[in-house]
């Protein structure tokens, strides 16, 4: 365990209810239910790295539901990131950060969080909480990553929270030998769960307000926020959602069968033994477990995921708190990554291509057609489909990411997927391979940060002397469009190819909303 010295936890100040409190070189200290923390400040911002917010889940931990913390005498050394979670990238794949990865150190001993506060003289009485949740196929990825630096939002007044939680088979895993265990499986999503738990506990001594809680999410990450919308175990730990990147229609948990027969498949190629039991399982090298090919697969868990978030939004049965989602135009960016282009064009039938190529006109090719496929069924068409059935209980606010980082146009046709993060965290020029920001990329920064900022603070994207964002509805469908040179609302975006996309999967919808309408009445 790291620590600062006994010195530099007399020399700190401890936390005031405005804020987190000033100190001077030796750092910040504040008190958290497992102990003490020293921090550090940085231009007014107070950040604490590693903070556990659940016991290390390994060994005798591992498969299980997040454990708390243990407890640290003296102050814990929270001024560096601790290990992101153990994963795996893409096929072939020789430089994870490419794909949203994390470099090492990686461990099995990674459910810590990151807080960027605003210290005191800058923060406001109870400031808005944002939780950030990564995404990476929920294989890769960590909330230390440098574009998820939160420095930009605690200066805006916000406390940004980042966290890790178990990825891939470590974090969704169902066998026979587990069957019975408390927590089914859905491991990634029960650690999200303790850390808005440990955020509405803790919060507070870093100036947060925890009545005021929005969690945040891109790719996998904006799926578990479809999951803890939906999840009635998190009901009540957050109070707004944003969704970016995250589609929407998603199917149904896997049933028991099917899950233990993929948990079976992934232990065997981790060197377990034929009819492994519990504790042969946990005493897997981790690293194997990790690195295992195959679908990661929990058991169905119905205080978790009682069935799909599409089902659950379909039927009203999810957290209705207000909501901005929003896609980029160039999804099909995931296409270029690993075989997965291949497989789709494998997938998709010579006519339903053909019928695409015709919805999107003239002149559209076959590749083409087949990006827009993914593009729009998986990606536009879902979130326009969300922001319908939610605005019937909440507000919503649905956008389109059109902007392409002025340097990577040439090469670069569409914003690609996760393109718009650094500009909602105003961390241009800290993505993998990124071009110098010009004066034109650092304004749109500055347009959708305050617009994120505004939507924590009250449920609302709009702010003074910018474009007006008007709430969904289905009948004007409007949408606001950050585009490559300006910010503009405009209503119907692809329509026609969108209400193509729904009737193609409305009747799928109806009928798994069916059956588990008629589930619950029996």
């Amino acid at each position: 365990m790291r620590s600062v010295t006994v010195a530099a936890a007399a020399a700190a100040l401890m936390v005031s209810m405005g804020g987190v409190g000033h100190a001077d070189s030796a750092g910040l200290v504040v008190a958290v239910e497992s102990g003490r923390l020293g921090g550090e400040t940085s231009d007014g911002v107070a950040i604490f790295r590693g903070v556990p917010y659940a016991a290390a889940p390994e060994g005798a931990l591992r498969w299980r539901p997040p454990a708390p913390p243990k407890s640290w005498p003296d102050v814990r050394d929270a001024r560096q990131f601790g290990p992101a979670c153990l994963q795996r990238g893409p096929t072939g794949a020789k430089d994870l950060t490419l794909y949203g990865g994390a470099p090492e150190p990686t461990s099995e001993d990674c459910l810590t969080l990151n807080i960027w506060a605003p210290v005191a003289a800058t923060a406001q009485k109870r400031a808005p909480v944002m939780v950030w949740l990564h995404g990476g196929s929920g294989r890769m990825g960590a909330g230390s990553l440098p574009f998820y630096d939160g420095t930009a939002f605690a200066r805006s007044g916000v406390v940004m929270v980042t966290i890790n939680y178990r990825l891939g088979h470590l974090g969704a895993f169902a066998h026979p030998a587990l069957a019975g265990e408390v927590g089914g499986g859905d491991y990634a999503l029960m650690d999200q769960i303790a850390a808005l738990q440990w955020v509405r506990r803790n919060i507070a001594a870093f100036g947060g307000e925890p009545g005021n809680v929005t969690v945040i999410g891109e790719s996998a990450g904006g799926i578990s926020v479809f999951n803890l919308a939906a999840s009635p175990a998190a009901q009540g730990l957050f109070h707004r959602a944003i969704i970016q990147s995250g589609g929407g229609w998603l199917p149904p948990p896997p049933g028991r069968k099917a899950a233990h027969a993929s948990g079976e498949a992934v232990a065997r190629s981790a060197g377990a033994p034929e009819n492994a039991d519990a504790r042969a399982l946990r005493a897997l090298p981790a690293r194997m477990l990790a690195g295992a090919p195959g679908d990661f697969k929990p058991e169905p868990n119905t205080m978790l995921r009682p069935d799909s978030p599409t089902v659950m939004i379909r039927g009203g049965w999810f957290a209705k708190v207000p909501l901005l989602i929003g896609i980029n135009d160039g999804e099909d960016s995931l296409l270029d990554y690993g075989d997965l282009g291949a497989t789709l064009r494998k997938s998709v039938k010579p006519a339903t291509l053909e019928e695409t190529q015709r919805r999107y006109g003239p002149g559209t090719t076959s590749d083409q057609a087949l990006r827009f496929y993914f593009r729009d069924g998986v990606g536009t068409a879902p979130a326009r489909w969300v922001a319908r059935r939610w605005s019937r209980h909440a507000p919503v606010y649905l956008y389109r990411f059109e902007h392409v980082d002025e340097g990577a146009r040439k090469s670069v046709p569409r914003a690609p997927h996760g393109g718009e993060i650094a500009y909602v965290f105003k961390t241009l020029g800290r993505q993998p391979q990124a071009a110098a920001p010009t004066a034109a990329d650092q304004a749109l920064a500055d347009d959708m940060h305050a617009r994120w900022v505004a939507f924590a603070k009250d449920g609302s994207p709009n702010v003074v002397g910018k474009t007006v964002w008007p709430a969904y509805d289905a009948v004007t469908d409007p949408w606001m469009v950050f585009g490559q040179s300006d910010v503009a609302v405009k209503h119907g975006v692809l329509s026609e190819q969108l209400d193509w996309y729904d009737r193609r999967t409305g009747w799928i919808i109806w009928l798994a909303w069916a059956k588990a309408r008629i589930a619950r009445l029996f």
